[in-house]
């Protein structure tokens, strides 16, 4: 029953990563082998299923949503001649590749984490750094890497708000005393992450000298990721859990725009071997301000922090335009939200909007980018219809007539009943294959966390440590994700290259998963 459970994770990754499978074939199969063992062997209903896989269909409209709204902002800013100007600006911080991927992917993309989650900045950094001339396949890898530590907060918090929801002891303290943990525990892990970063791009993007072109960047990227960690601490420790990333995103950005400018603790070349063949730096000065070009993201982080902090606001962007589907096809456990104008897909496009009309152009180059966006996403939205059909299935499992448990409940006891003297190193582990299923952290920790309160009960180890542990590993698991791999591939122009990617995304997720559990044990034995 166990490999039966496992096999929406042991079948997309032989299809993906060992067949080198593209997504929308891979997936399709899987979803299929998946499906045939939930009716035959976990007793699962034909209309449970049938109403499981509309449930897919409807969720992956909300991810093709913000995939449109992400790729027509990019497409739209390139229209304008704003890219060129915010190249301009990295230029002017730093030439080096190196440099740039840290501030881009892993420090802006961290704002973006906090404020919008839902996988959101893979999708915004990942064309970003295109535009900068990195190579598709290293943008999109890189991307989804950086987009990990920032994760444990998500969008004001919702990871831990609602991923401990249904702990006892949850409650605003519970959740603030989570925070300080993970925090804590990302002083040991997390700050090593942009030193990772460099790691994966100098040996998979270099010219074959691998980590001796990314030890030079060793004391920058140390003091970068403790920078962002012991802010995330202090502010985890002042403020709680909803504003971490903001904040820690914020302060790394200024300490690092200011440090590379000006060349400290780094090396004196520039790196620059992951660029695009034929890419050339547009030398012709742009006439647009820096503000100007920058002012669509700095609309979308505005709107989506006041849309999730202003009571009244949230309120109507969640209500206005509800397109969520309830009772799918009569079971009451089965439903999707969308929540049309809260989505970070609608507030993309509106920045879209505002970027042809503040940077004054005409509509024509809304439209435009709009043809190119959605021509671009047709084998995506294959992928993801059978990726988020499985995982729902795969989910729902519990709704069954054979008095099962569902598939993750079943992994998760089994692996407790059998690692439980070595659980600290385990918990984080779950937390990532947790999000590799089912594509988001908060529902890997809404799904594992009672099972890893009462493991820590148990075996008597501190509740709050083994869930910031699966909670950090949720996060870890982004980076692995298969349907944040396959957006995350179709917004830089590489669908079918997935497989490719998540063995790429696969080690430094690992790596990260055993920095936690080391983190963890560290905090449990010594501190």
């Amino acid at each position: 029953m166990l490999l039966v459970a496992l096999s929406a994770i042991i079948i997309p990754f032989i299809m993906l990563v060992i067949l080198k499978m593209p997504a929308a074939k891979g997936m399709g199969v899987s979803a299929i082998i998946v499906i045939l063992f939930a009716f035959t062997t976990w007793g699962m209903e034909g209309q449970v299923i049938l109403s499981s896989i509309f449930q897919g269909g409807h969720k992956t409209l909300t991810i093709l949503w913000i995939l449109f709204g992400a790729l027509i902002l990019l497409n739209t800013l390139r229209n304008t001649g704003a890219i060129t100007r915010i190249n301009e600006g990295f230029q002017f911080i730093s030439g080096d590749m190196r440099v740039q991927a840290i501030i881009v992917a892993f420090l802006f993309g961290s704002l973006i984490e906090g404020a919008a989650g839902f996988g959101t900045p893979a999708m915004v950094t990942g064309p970003l750094m295109i535009a900068l001339g990195f190579r598709p396949i290293a943008a999109a890898t890189i991307a989804l890497i950086a987009d990990s530590t920032s994760v444990s907060f998500g969008a004001v918090g919702t990871p831990i708000a609602v991923g401990l929801s249904n702990i006892p002891d949850a409650s605003v303290p519970f959740f603030h005393e989570i925070a300080k943990q993970i925090t804590f525990l990302d002083l040991f892990a997390g700050t090593f992450l942009p030193f990772i970063l460099i790691v994966i791009l100098t040996s998979y993007f270099g010219k074959g000298k691998g980590i001796k072109d990314a030890l030079p960047m060793l004391p920058w990227t140390l003091f970068i990721g403790i920078t962002y960690t012991a802010s995330a601490y202090l502010y985890a420790m002042l403020f709680g859990h909803e504003f971490v990333s903001i904040l820690s995103a914020l302060t790394g950005l200024l300490i690092a725009a200011i440090t590379a400018k000006k060349g400290w603790l780094l090396p004196k070349t520039e790196w620059k071997e992951a660029m695009q063949d034929g890419f050339k730096i547009d030398t012709q000065k742009s006439n647009m301000g820096l503000i100007k070009a920058w002012s669509p993201y700095l609309i979308v982080v505005v709107l989506l922090l006041l849309t999730r902090i202003v009571p009244w606001l949230t309120n109507f962007a969640k209500t206005a335009v509800d397109l969520s589907w309830n009772s799918i096809f009569g079971i009451d456990a089965i439903n999707s939200s969308w929540q049309f104008l809260y989505s970070p897909g609608t507030i993309l496009i509106v920045s879209a909007i505002f970027a042809f009309l503040v940077q004054r152009k005409s509509m024509k180059t809304f439209t435009k980018a709009a043809k190119e966006s959605l021509s671009s996403m047709k084998m995506t939205s294959i992928a993801l219809i059978a990726t988020l059909a499985m995982v729902q299935v795969f989910s729902n499992s519990g709704l069954n007539t054979s008095d099962l448990i569902s598939m993750p409940q079943y992994i998760a006891e089994s692996f407790a009943n059998n690692l439980g003297s070595i659980w600290i190193f385990v918990a984080p582990f779950l937390g990532e294959l947790g999000a590799f299923i089912t594509g988001s952290a908060t529902v890997s920790t809404l799904t594992f966390s009672p099972i890893q309160y009462n493991v820590a009960s148990q075996i008597g180890l501190d509740h709050n440590i083994v869930l910031a542990t699966q909670v950090m590993g949720g996060a870890a698991g982004n980076m692995i994700c298969v349907h944040n791999v396959v957006a995350a591939s179709a917004v830089v122009g590489l669908a079918g290259k997935e497989g490719e990617i998540i063995r790429k995304t696969l080690i430094p997720a690992t790596i990260y998963g055993l920095l936690i559990g080391i983190a963890g044990f560290l905090a449990l034995n010594v501190f």
